[in-house]
């Protein structure tokens, strides 16, 4: 048996699990076994004819979510398309104001606790209050024992990575995942969000995918 296969069967036995814990602290929560499962679900929470904005996630690329929504019936807040820094700002503005954010998450415990890190903030500001709804799309490797393991992860798998993957120059996250004594303008773990539970019940939709998927 191949580690993937391995790791598919613990994924397989722990998605039910997470997806418990986190109806039980007020999430909407699926667990999806492949992506293109987890997709269709996550489509199928979307009205036709909704405002859709989302903020960075290579999740939600490489499952081909964002692809469907760009040719789906939506109203779309993509930054992207901003033929300036003032109008891109204005668009990540717009997203909070959306019916639906699409995102992911960097890390969650086995008792339901999110922790994200980000640098400009519109993606937790997001999360945290604004948009009607937000749907994220988790692959189980984000899924860790404990509160301070989403912590470490956040910090020391997930900010390293996509700092690489963005070409920022910090002298804290891109190598180490060490960001104590980091003030870059670069950096992008200037703030870390830590969600118990969702307030307002049901307004965080999570699917859990038994994939590897982002970082």
């Amino acid at each position: 048996m191949t580690i993937q296969e391995i790791d598919k069967l613990r994924y397989e036995k722990a998605g039910p699990r997470i997806v418990d814990v986190m109806n039980k602290k007020g999430y909407e929560a699926y667990y999806c076994s492949d992506s293109k499962t987890a997709v269709e679900k996550a489509l199928s929470l979307i009205k036709p004819k909704s405002s859709v904005g989302w903020g960075g996630s290579v999740t939600i690329e490489e499952t081909g979510l964002l692809s469907k929504v760009k040719n789906g019936d939506f109203t779309l807040f993509d930054r992207d398309t901003a033929k300036s820094n003032e109008e891109r700002t204005q668009i990540m503005q717009k997203c909070l104001c959306a019916d639906y954010f699409l995102t992911s998450f960097n890390a969650v415990s086995e008792n339901g606790t999110v922790v994200n890190i980000d640098g400009n903030g519109n993606r937790v500001a997001a999360i945290t209050f604004g948009p009607k709804y937000v749907i994220a799309l988790v692959g189980m490797n984000k899924v860790v024992h404990s509160d301070e393991d989403a912590l470490n992860r956040a910090r020391k798998i997930a900010a390293p990575r996509n700092t690489q993957r963005l070409g920022k120059k910090t002298t804290g996250c891109s190598i180490t995942g060490n960001c104590q004594n980091c003030f870059s303008p670069e950096c992008i773990c200037s703030i870390i969000q830590t969600l118990r539970f969702c307030k307002t019940e049901k307004r965080i939709k999570v699917i859990f995918v038994g994939e590897d998927l982002g970082f």
